[in-house]
């Protein structure tokens, strides 16, 4: 543990191909990690390789905790494992750190952050981007929103898992900020694989002309980390289309309460419903480029 870390009393609930990883970085740090998870197997398994502590419910994992740490799958999910008899609220305490890491939507962290205030705990929406790897590597970024002094607190915490860790304003700027990472992740995704089928289409070596462009201007993270895998038409890993399309209806509703026009965005989720009919609902979002192979 850091020099300027004393080990603290943590709950993470939720131990999804993110939230695995992530709980055990903080409890590789040093910290007394208690985890929940509905598959009681999956929690299991994460405290043979982490050494920490299962809950039952959300209510024991929470009891005395200096931070509670989410991460679960939308909206739904966190007023179950928060409202429930067995939930969050029955077992947190005054002056906790709550800090929810899914990506849902910027009301539904109005409203927790509304609830928290009123037993006197702090809430912090603070969704993630990085993927699978980022999380097991601990590269993480996080955008946050909620008040400037709980996020000073539980910054030291998540240098664990995160090498970016950014306060955006009040609650829900986190979860919007998100949205903004989805929007350009779904336009670049989009051209990438126009751009390789063009490629392939004109007989081009696909690798070499990504060794070409990634030098300039069309450079990306997902030309860098998906162009040979999508040139090779392998998607059984990485971020889920299912998943993906859950983001992009975030991202759409709230641009209707906020004016915003998407046209490309609203596109790309409905070839991502093609994708979905194809079976690929769990392929990686890369797999936009099969929508243009040639048959």
């Amino acid at each position: 543990m850091p020099n300027d870390q004393i080990s603290r009393k943590l709950a993470f609930i939720g131990l999804g191909v993110m939230g695995y990883p992530m709980a055990g970085h903080l409890s590789k740090t040093g910290h007394q990690v208690t985890v929940y998870n509905r598959n009681i197997k999956r929690a299991e398994s994460w405290a043979k390789d982490f050494n920490g502590n299962i809950a039952e419910t959300p209510a024991e994992a929470s009891k005395d905790k200096d931070f509670i740490f989410t991460c679960v799958g939308a909206d739904n999910d966190l007023r179950e494992i928060i409202f429930n008899d067995s939930g969050i609220l029955s077992g947190i305490s005054t002056n906790t750190i709550f800090v929810d890491h899914t990506t849902a939507s910027a009301n539904i962290a109005r409203e927790i952050h509304q609830e928290m205030n009123r037993i006197d705990v702090k809430f912090l929406d603070a969704p993630v981007s990085g993927g699978q790897a980022g999380a097991e590597n601990g590269k993480l970024t996080v955008m946050i929103g909620g008040e400037l002094e709980p996020f000073k607190k539980a910054q030291p915490i998540m240098n664990s898992y995160a090498h970016n860790i950014t306060h955006m304003g009040p609650s829900g700027n986190g979860q919007l900020t998100k949205m903004v990472n989805q929007i350009c992740i779904a336009g670049v995704l989009q051209g990438l694989a126009e751009g390789l089928a063009f490629a392939q289409n004109s007989n081009l070596d696909g690798n070499l002309v990504l060794d070409v462009i990634s030098k300039g201007a069309a450079q990306s993270w997902q030309m860098e980390n998906r162009g040979s895998t999508m040139l090779d038409g392998k998607f059984d890993f990485g971020f889920a289309v299912d998943w993906m399309r859950k983001d992009l209806d975030l991202c759409l509703t709230e641009a209707k309460n906020n004016g915003s026009l998407l046209p490309s965005s609203a596109l790309i989720d409905q070839f991502y419903s093609h994708v979905q009919k194809r079976g690929g609902g769990r392929w990686d979002t890369s797999s936009l480029i099969d929508l243009l192979q040639k048959t």
